[in-house]
């Protein structure tokens, strides 16, 4: 299973047939049942609801303060026995880096390899390295499971109090385990880390066979041409948060809505810098990029707001067959925290399947209320993944 390509908004729109007006107030009693007594995180079916069509949320972006970006991304398959797939320059400071990459070697043979991120210290005095979040996952072909489970261990980790040390002209592997790992032909190695460095340096993705030294690769291995037939970009990117504020209030009175994140044109891809060529580059679905996202909502009608998302591109060709994500999610029926979606099964496939991520109690009084959620778009997933807001009655 390949990694689901990103698909342009403008590709037909799935076809749905409306059972009543998206603007209703009520919603038919069997589908109002399913969102208020669903468990969180589960699949929920909401025929005639769900289309692209829904009127969307106006929302303001505002680049956040942020590490460094890299993502190594573009060749996705390396089809190389031994390779470079990213080299970048970073400077001290924090730095992001979002490791996907697949073992695409099957000419004369499929072989296994080792995929490995590695830092050069490029400066003159011994570099320090902490790491401030750490999300590994073991080689798989489970694509899906990878890039939800590599989501939610991004969200749940904390801060290490290890420090190690580069010594100048050395290398350290980022991740440890990579170096034990064992990458089967089509296997994902996919890695998520926020660390701190206070020396300049480089960084490199390598991929050779098993017993050979990841130093002597990376001495003698070239780097991979970048823009290949699939993966979303490689580079340094300039955005690596984003926070997200609504134009207006939702009012439940105005019926569904919906917010569009990381489609390519409401939500334009972020640009960087790709090392080895010296060109601008586009992160195609913005993977690794933090939306903090603040939302203003009130009830003037008494009802509560179920939030649900769901696969919207599943019609569009065979890799989009699937979806799967994880998010951060401000209290409501559920408490606040990490949800992966879905919670009750791999992926989620195409409508009426829809994934209930929270629902929203409305305030005593009607007064206004505010709802946050951290996302990030989910790697293997075609995109966009829409955030729909539907109103319900809790009583």
């Amino acid at each position: 299973m390949k990694k689901l390509l990103i698909r342009p908004a403008q590709l037909a729109v799935l076809a749905f047939t409306f059972t009543w007006q998206a603007s209703a107030q009520t919603l038919p009693a069997d589908i109002n049942q399913k969102l208020i007594t669903a468990a969180q995180g589960s699949i929920v079916e909401l025929p005639g609801l769900l289309n692209e069509q829904l009127p969307k949320i106006n929302y303001q972006k505002m680049v956040l303060p942020g590490p460094q970006y890299i993502i190594s991304d573009d060749p996705e398959y390396i089809r190389v026995p031994e390779a470079i797939s990213l080299q970048e320059k970073v400077t001290p400071g924090t730095v992001r880096l979002y490791v996907y990459n697949v073992n695409g070697v099957k000419e004369p043979a499929k072989i296994t390899t080792k995929i490995v991120a590695v830092i050069k210290n490029t400066g003159t005095t011994p570099m320090h390295i902490r790491m401030l979040k750490y999300s590994s996952q073991q080689p798989s072909g489970n694509y899906f499971q990878i890039g939800k489970q590599g989501l939610a261990d991004y969200f749940a980790a904390t801060p290490q109090s290890n420090i190690r040390t580069v010594e100048p002209g050395k290398i350290l592997a980022i991740d440890p385990a990579q170096e034990k790992f064992l990458v089967k032909y089509d296997d994902l190695v996919h890695g998520f880390y926020d660390f701190v460095i206070d020396q300049p340096g480089e960084i490199s993705v390598v991929q050779t066979d098993p017993k050979t030294p990841i130093a002597t690769a990376l001495a003698r291995a070239k780097v991979l041409p970048p823009k290949s037939r699939s993966g979303a970009g490689r580079g340094l990117f300039g955005v690596s948060n984003y926070r997200l504020l609504s134009n207006d209030t939702i009012d439940t009175k105005n019926g569904i809505t919906q917010m569009i994140i990381a489609d390519g044109q409401l939500d334009p891809w972020v640009l960087g810098y790709e090392g080895s060529t010296g060109n601008m580059a586009s992160l195609a679905g913005n993977y690794g990029v933090m939306y903090h996202t603040e939302l203003k909502w009130k009830s003037t009608n008494g009802k509560g707001l179920a939030l649900v998302t769901w696969n919207a591109r599943s019609g569009n060709n065979q890799w989009c067959s699937g979806m799967a994500n994880t998010m951060v999610v401000s209290g409501g029926k559920f408490k606040e925290g990490i949800i992966q979606l879905p919670s009750d099964r791999l992926i989620t496939k195409k409508a009426p399947e829809a994934i209930l991520v929270q629902v929203f109690p409305p305030a005593a009084n009607g007064e206004e209320q505010t709802i946050h959620f951290t996302y990030s778009p989910p790697g293997a997933s075609c995109l966009p993944t829409p955030l729909i807001f539907i109103p319900v009655d809790m009583k």
